[in-house]
């Protein structure tokens, strides 16, 4: 939130008024605030936000998303700006993150049809084509006929979802009897596109060309070659260009990043164009060639040989430009990498922030048990991908490779993402990247099954605890039997997760032996097994008494420490706080 205001009455309601907070007539301010691509969110009732905003009104393509909300924040409102100013999504976030419900009433919501003009945006797409064209794609979408479409670049996986199955024939890519009435691509077109970041720009440059020919010579080798600025993923060039003020300031400009190499990475380039006179001055037969394609990975296709524009009235320097399509779209700037702890099974548990996280990704990855537990928050246009339970790396690559390319994208975990989730992995991986190639990273905290089973048990985590996976694939079991054993004389209350497979059958017995070398045979075990899940079944036991062949995957294991106690079907463990001893 950028700004908070109030009108004066609701302001003297107030103890104290904050220094940032403006107050005045709601008019007033929803007048100074009334700009393309803001957000206004209001508190208030429908009617008389209506009335308030309706001398305000451009255009569909001018006006900003308008959001209101009752006073309780129960119900969130698109009243404006549902697609292409973002309120229908920044809605859904919002009621979720409230705990409210988005009123949605919209034809493609109530349909459960795509958005076809704000979708892209969940992918790191960027939209053209002209109003009429648009407007009459929303239309024939509403009369319900099947569309055709051309993908030629990025992500698929949202032709899987049902709301794009509703809109779209099932085999529109493979048909070019007619024009495609929805384009995805670099190509630019007057008709309705949506452009993944596919494009790469190499340039070469003499010192201080002036910023004005730079930015005309981009667009112009953009315009020969047909190809749209939106489908632009960065510019690159020579390191001896690293420092080239007008470079520089084009990618800020533009939010493109820039990748530099080195001549001898250049010059390993095939380019159609080599030239005696650059090889000369810079040690490579090619800078802007060559640098495109490098930036492309060496996979891409060259779409537009170099060209060389020259300074025009009072501009300086020279500038040589070629354009290179990466098999990858690339644009981490917008991408978003959400880690969400879904909790034990059951959607009660799942927390505001993960709701809100969900709510906004394009697409889930997940491995489909946890999934399978989150589908009914799942909405039609919501991409998902399972993954093999083994498989981890996969999945964390994955995530992280769609958030490179701009989409935003929830990675799931059971329980809490960082506690034996998938977090840590995910990480480390995004560590890996440079910086400029590093996507938004947030972690989402979810209720780990340590603490929904304490809960259901009474307080057996009162004291100092640990957690110890007996799940020896990713850790030796020698290094888990030394933390056993600390546990043990450390009298820790221990939490066993993974306890017993099929394949695994024996590292639960070895480490009840580990503990009961420090403890009594009565020390009070909880045996929690499906927890938030229909088939949730909970028991209390002892360390004597605990049926080990009862326990599998699905199962977590509390053990109590020397002054556990169970009675009355709960276990506590005392923390000795003073004045609550008991007689």
């Amino acid at each position: 939130m950028d700004q908070l205001a109030l009108t004066p009455r609701a302001a003297n309601t107030l103890d104290k008024t904050p220094q940032s907070l403006v107050v005045g007539p709601a008019s007033e301010v929803l007048s100074r605030n009334w700009q393309p691509n803001g957000v206004l969110l209001i508190v208030g009732a429908i009617g008389a936000v209506t009335r308030l905003i309706a001398p305000l009104l451009i255009g569909k393509d001018k006006d900003p998303a308008v959001i209101v909300l009752d006073a309780h924040g129960k119900h969130v409102v698109p009243l404006l700006g549902g697609h292409q100013a973002g309120a229908e999504q920044l809605a859904m976030e919002l009621a979720a993150e409230l705990g409210g419900h988005a009123v949605l009433t919209g034809d493609a919501n109530s349909q459960n049809r795509l958005a076809l003009d704000s979708f892209g945006e969940g992918w790191g797409w960027r939209r053209s084509g002209s109003r009429d064209n648009w407007n009459q794609l929303m239309l024939s979408q509403a009369q319900g006929g099947k569309l055709l479409l051309l993908q030629c670049s990025g992500a698929t996986f949202w032709q899987t979802t049902a709301a794009a199955q509703e809109v779209f024939d099932a085999n529109a890519n493979g048909d070019r009897a007619r024009p495609a009435q929805l384009n995805i691509g670099p190509q630019s077109s007057m008709s309705c596109s949506w452009h993944p970041a596919s494009l790469w720009i190499g340039i070469g440059c003499e010192r201080d060309t002036s910023l004005s020919l730079l930015e005309r010579a981009v667009a112009a080798a953009l315009a020969e070659a047909g190809l749209a600025p939106e489908a632009v993923a960065g510019l690159a060039s020579i390191d001896r260009k690293a420092n080239e003020t007008a470079l520089l300031a084009l990618a800020q400009a533009k939010d493109w990043p820039v990748r530099f190499f080195n001549a001898d990475a250049l010059a390993e380039v095939e380019v159609p164009t080599p030239s005696a006179v650059v090889a000369k001055a810079m040690g490579t037969y090619s800078v802007a060639e060559a640098a495109a394609l490098l930036a492309a990975s060496n996979k891409g296709t060259l779409l537009q040989p170099k060209q060389i524009h020259h300074a025009q009235n009072a501009e300086h320097g020279a500038a040589t430009i070629a354009i290179s399509e990466a098999n990858q779209p690339f644009a981490p700037q917008r991408g978003e990498l959400h880690l969400i702890g879904s909790g034990p099974g059951d959607l009660a548990f799942l927390t505001h922030d993960a709701r809100a996280a969900l709510a906004r990704s394009a697409i889930w990855v997940g491995y489909g048990l946890y999934l399978d537990l989150l589908e009914p928050l799942r909405r039609p246009d919501q991409a998902r991908l399972d993954g093999q339970l083994t498989r981890e790396r996969d999945r964390c690559l994955k995530a992280l490779e769609l958030a490179e390319q701009g989409a935003r994208v929830a990675l799931i975990s059971s329980g809490d993402s960082g506690i034996y989730g998938m977090a840590g992995l995910a990480l480390e991986l995004w560590l890996t990247k440079p910086p400029s190639d590093r996507p938004d990273f947030q972690v989402h905290p979810g209720l780990s099954a340590l603490q929904l089973a304490a809960a259901k048990v009474g307080a057996p985590l009162m004291h100092d605890f640990c957690s110890v996976s007996l799940s020896d694939r990713l850790t030796p079991w020698s290094k888990i039997e030394t933390r056993l054993k600390s546990a043990a004389s450390g009298d820790f209350v221990v939490a066993l997760y993974n306890p017993r497979s099929q394949e695994r059958d024996w590292q639960l017995t070895r480490a009840l032996e580990l503990l009961l070398e420090h403890r009594a045979p009565s020390t009070p075990v909880v045996v929690a097994r499906q927890l938030g899940r229909a088939q949730e079944d909970i028991q209390l036991h002892t360390l004597q008494t605990m049926p080990v062949k009862e326990v599998d995957m699905l199962t977590i294991v509390l053990i109590g420490n020397s002054s556990s106690r169970l009675q009355d079907n709960h276990v506590v463990t005392p923390r000795g706080y003073p004045g609550a001893e008991l007689a």
